[in-house]
């Protein structure tokens, strides 16, 4: 199984953050992702299609919002808060507070 590109934290725009955090099926995922060291896809995909969950984590990852790793064939997704905080400080905070 082939590694996730994730983005520097460099690289993180506000546009691209924001746009991923615009979408609802993001925003929760996010929002669980916050309260978790880790989760894999299935326990986010609230029972949508694979397809629909794939782009929903390629936003989220070209964003720089999630980080995916490779587990054997399991995908396990986990919050970059600590980049999301050093390059965009209290966003994350500020969205995550607005349940």
């Amino acid at each position: 199984m082939r590694a996730f590109k994730h983005p520097t934290p460099q690289e993180l725009t506000l546009e691209r953050v924001l746009y991923a955090l615009s979408d609802p099926v993001r925003l929760d995922i996010v929002r669980y992702l916050a309260n978790v060291p880790e989760a894999t896809c299935g326990e986010l995909d609230g029972g949508r299609p694979k397809s629909s969950m794939s782009h929903h984590f390629r936003v989220l990852r070209d964003a720089g919002l999630v980080h995916t790793r490779n587990v054997g064939t399991t995908h396990m997704n986990s919050l970059r808060r600590d980049e999301l905080e050093s390059r965009f400080p209290g966003l994350l905070a500020s969205v995550l507070s607005q349940h």
